[in-house]
């Protein structure tokens, strides 16, 4: 099984260039299973998600080929509405081609999802959006079972605004007759982007971004050639990894925008944040500062970024508070971190960081995808060695990062 070595103390520095989004390429591929043409996407970043959702689609009879960053995908070959236990176990985002294929076939059978073990992610939201648009839909033996009963485009309410049953609510009523209305819709960029792929297709959407997003239902999608957006999370991680290691980067291919309220933070702490016309520099001190955050969904803080903050955060003399309200099971790293002599108390969803001057290498397990970029945060700050184990977590969402932060200077390598 593969581990990262990594020796720390070393300051970061230079460039970086952020791969395209996970979180947005991975819903733009469900929604190419309704175009009736070829889909060429570019920016697609090399991850072991995009890997499985790849074989998703062929397996529902898409013709999936790859070359570096393009991926080109044609779905008229498509001859299945049903997707297997496992496939769908090895990813969280494989439930998203649930609305994909009810809009395409308005048939669908598609088995619960995997994913990070970071809390109860329900499909209720989903299923009760779904059900409005006039389709029926049933559970059993591990699976989700779909079919048209009257579809016709309705107003929705989302008790909460989450992202997943957004989008899937957004693709199914792409091709469903009449006019569809998400009230309390996730306002997260990926949203936007599947927004503007699928418009890219011929669909009529507006709104993403807002809280409120319409959808005027069409009778086909065609092919279209689309970029997908930059990964925040990835820009995240590398500006924290520069603040971290008292480090100066240079990121390339971000969304300033997309940033804002993790930009905010690291001000707050006393971080370097400069805004450039083709990217953001970070440049880290030791003068830093302790904060509170507070997950919420976009544009509040991203619970995305917690682990990695909470890593930065012991990293910090002085008492520093996070609070969880997303996922009531995000806080697995904590006993990792701990290892490394880090100084964290949980009260709940509430965790109080007491950061010190210096953190120890040690064995440690990347127990999800941020629990691993906040242990390679640590130890980056960390004395003498640090092995984390369990690699493939931090595969499925950060694009060849060991490189990345060797090309930066630091002290790692994959073994």
């Amino acid at each position: 099984m593969n581990s990262l070595r990594l020796r720390g103390g070393r300051r970061l520095k230079g460039q970086v260039e952020i791969s395209g989004s996970k979180n947005a390429t991975l819903p733009i591929m469900a929604a190419s299973l309704m175009s009736m043409g070829e889909v060429v996407l570019s920016g697609v970043p090399d991850l072991e998600d995009i890997n499985v959702m790849s074989m998703a689609l062929e397996i529902l009879g898409a013709k999936v080929k790859r070359e570096a960053s393009v991926l080109v995908i044609d779905a008229r070959t498509i001859n299945n509405y049903e997707l297997p236990e496992s496939i769908s176990r090895k990813m969280r985002a494989s439930n998203l081609v649930m609305g994909a294929l009810l809009g395409r076939f308005q048939r669908a059978r598609v088995a619960y999802p995997g994913g990070c073990a970071i809390g109860v992610r329900p499909m209720d939201l989903h299923l009760k959006g779904l059900r409005n648009l006039g389709y029926e839909l049933t559970e059993e033996y591990g699976f989700m079972e779909g079919k048209a009963q009257g579809i016709m485009g309705k107003e929705i309410l989302l008790d909460f605004p989450s992202v997943g049953a957004t989008e899937n609510i957004i693709m199914a009523a792409a091709l469903t007759p009449g006019i569809t209305t998400i009230r309390n819709a996730a306002r997260e960029p990926e949203i936007t982007d599947l927004q503007n792929f699928l418009n890219g297709m011929g669909a009529r959407i507006t709104g993403a971004g807002l809280d409120t997003v319409h959808i005027e239902g069409v009778e086909r999608l065609n092919g279209v050639e689309y970029r997908v957006i930059p990964d925040r999370i990835e820009a995240g991680t590398f500006m924290v990894a520069a603040a971290i290691s008292r480090g100066e980067v240079f990121l390339e291919n971000v969304v300033l925008e997309h940033l804002q309220p993790l930009i905010a933070k690291l001000r707050e702490i006393g971080v370097d944040v400069i805004p450039k016309s083709s990217g953001v520099r970070v440049i880290g001190n030791h003068k830093y500062r302790p904060t509170d955050i507070k997950t919420m969904p976009y544009p509040g803080f991203p619970t995305d970024m917690q682990p990695q903050m909470m890593a930065l955060f012991a990293a910090i003399p002085g008492t520093s508070i996070i609070v969880e309200t997303i996922f009531e099971n995000r806080y697995m790293h904590v006993q990792e971190l701990r290892r490394m002599g880090a100084d964290i108390k949980l009260e709940g969803r509430i965790a109080i960081v007491k950061g010190k001057t210096a953190l120890e290498g040690a064995t440690v397990e990347a127990t999800d995808l941020r629990a691993g970029a906040a242990l390679i945060l640590a130890a980056l700050f960390a004395h003498e060695e640090t092995i984390i184990s369990k690699v493939e977590h931090i595969d499925r969402g950060y694009e060849k990062i060991h490189e990345k932060l060797e090309k930066l200077g630091a002290d790692i390598r994959r073994v």
